[in-house]
């Protein structure tokens, strides 16, 4: 067979995974803090784009009554986003192209920030004569009058950490200065926790002193607050922290000698041990939980973030429920048009206009991606609400079940979408902020072919059971199936056994045993 050469042409369609798609993906599934700190990072980059500034609710901000059309969400998202101002054809925004070509770079050339910035970049701006003389009255307002710049992070206290707390005790309470170095050791081998986990055999070898020495100066390092760190177990811990209290009797060491029956449940066991009655019995259990296990772990943690929602869903005069975007979680970019055209002209080098050609690009897409990705948040949770209304309007009983092919089937995205969105995104409503994949949940079958229930509405259901429970007679997990059933779940013992355990509910018997207790 002869072997030849010849040109052959074909036409094929493939998926392509674009940097701008990538980065449309990465901001869509990002939280109101990730994405604050992302945008930063790129205006400090990208010399194109511009903080947009603006009143909470006149930028980014977007409400609809949850009757109108899901595709129509977001409509206001656009204000001081320059380069984002159509709908994408398709109702996966991804999936739309990014316009690079030069008609459409001049055809968004429409954002003039030129009393922004002056002409002239080495020359300031004159400001108003009149503010002069009105800050004339202000100078040398600072301590001492000798500047008149705050740096309002120098008044911010430092977070205070357990090494350091417990440092300060120790110079208190230690001259010594080999006592010092020994509890300067032991400082440097606490856990996060408070705890000292080291063998006290190898600190002394280490160190070059008596065992005895070590324990001498432990003994000292276990009365600093807070109360329980240098303990070298859960039992010592608990003890330290009842010394401190002066409540450590013999009946308490007993209790705390065995905390592997409390663990257990056996009150009977404890009782005997303890040599106590079930009225004492409770009051020492009580105390044993009021005490903290993990004495260290308030120090030196990073402060906890509180949870700011993305959307907010209020009850409207008529009864229906408007959806809003957080404007206060949205960042607003705009794209210096008019800086680009200026400095486009004094490029000289190919280079430099690539740079900013791609510089443009980005920012113009940017501002684009987080237009789309306010839109599609609230698409997302517009369609949410209408789904659980049920649980908005009576409570965690009426909570449906919902799956992502649902809302997305219901809105016109792709399943991957939606879980992007849901993620590590919040909505408060009237009964509480909650994370959007909270009103995600599988559904548990009906007994006579009606509506299935929502897996968190029958756990809450089984804990309101064995909450309101008589205890002189508990209820089985199979008495629970009984009831449930007549209720129309159709439920299987080990599922309402699985809800109990995942809810830290004992069994029947272990309840029996507390609940006779406190009788």
């Amino acid at each position: 067979m002869a072997i030849s050469t010849k040109l052959e042409m074909r036409q094929s369609q493939s998926l392509i995974m674009t940097p701008q798609l990538m980065q449309a993906i990465k901001l869509l599934q990002m939280s109101n803090l990730d994405l604050v700190a992302y945008v930063e990072a790129e205006l400090e980059r990208n010399p194109l784009l511009e903080k947009g500034e603006g009143e909470p609710g006149e930028q980014g901000t977007s409400s609809e009554p949850i009757q109108e059309n899901a595709s129509d969400a977001g409509a206001g998202t656009s204000d001081g986003f320059d380069g984002a101002t159509e709908e994408p054809n398709s109702g996966d925004w991804m999936q739309s192209d990014l316009e690079t070509g030069s008609e459409a770079i001049a055809s968004r050339m429409d954002t003039d920030l030129g009393n922004v910035f002056p002409d002239e970049p080495g020359v300031p701006a004159s400001p108003d004569p009149a503010l002069l003389k009105a800050g004339d009255s202000y100078k040398n307002v600072s301590s001492g009058g000798a500047s008149e710049d705050y740096n309002l992070e120098a008044f911010v206290a430092d977070e205070a950490s357990l090494g350091t707390t417990l440092e300060e005790q120790m110079n208190l309470a230690l001259s010594d200065e080999a006592d010092k170095l020994i509890a300067g050791h032991l400082i440097n081998s606490l856990d996060e926790n408070g705890y000292l986990y080291i063998d006290l055999g190898e600190a002394a070898e280490q160190l070059g002193v008596d065992i005895a020495r070590i324990e001498s100066v432990l003994a000292v390092l276990q009365t600093f607050e807070p109360a329980g760190v240098f303990a070298r177990g859960l039992a010592e811990c608990l003890k330290l922290q009842l010394i401190d209290k002066n409540r450590f009797d013999p009946a308490m060491e007993a209790l705390i000698e065995n905390i592997e029956l409390l663990a257990k449940r056996d009150l009977a066991g404890l009782k005997k041990i303890c040599g106590v009655d079930d009225e004492d019995l409770v009051e020492m259990i009580a105390e044993i939980r009021a005490l903290d296990p993990k004495p260290g772990s308030v120090f030196g943690s990073s402060l906890v973030q509180p949870v700011v929602p993305d959307v907010f869903v209020k009850k409207a005069n008529d009864g229906t429920w408007t959806v809003e975007l957080n404007s206060d979680t949205l960042p607003k970019v705009l794209v210096n048009q008019t800086y680009y055209a200026r400095i486009v002209k004094t490029a000289r080098e190919e280079t430099e206009k690539e740079y900013l050609t791609e510089s443009l690009q980005t920012a113009n897409w940017l501002a684009k991606s987080l237009d789309q990705r306010a839109k599609t948040i609230l698409k997302v949770s517009t369609e949410i609400v209408r789904q659980q209304d049920g649980f908005l309007t009576y409570g965690i009983e009426h909570l449906r079940p919902l799956n992502l092919k649902t809302i997305a089937e219901a809105i016109g995205m792709h399943e991957s979408t939606v879980s992007r969105v849901t993620s590590n995104k919040y909505m408060a409503t009237s009964r509480g902020i909650f994370e959007l994949k909270y009103f995600f949940s599988s559904a548990i079958s009906a007994t006579v072919g009606g509506d299935a229930h929502s897996a968190e509405s029958v756990r809450h259901r089984i804990k309101q059971m064995i909450d309101a429970e008589d205890p002189k007679s508990i209820l089985s997990d199979d008495t629970i199936v009984k009831i449930l059933k007549d209720d129309g779940v159709d439920i299987a013992r080990r599922t309402v056994a699985k809800y109990r355990e995942a809810m830290k509910i004992g069994s029947s018997v272990q309840r029996r045993r507390e609940k006779n207790v406190r009788l």
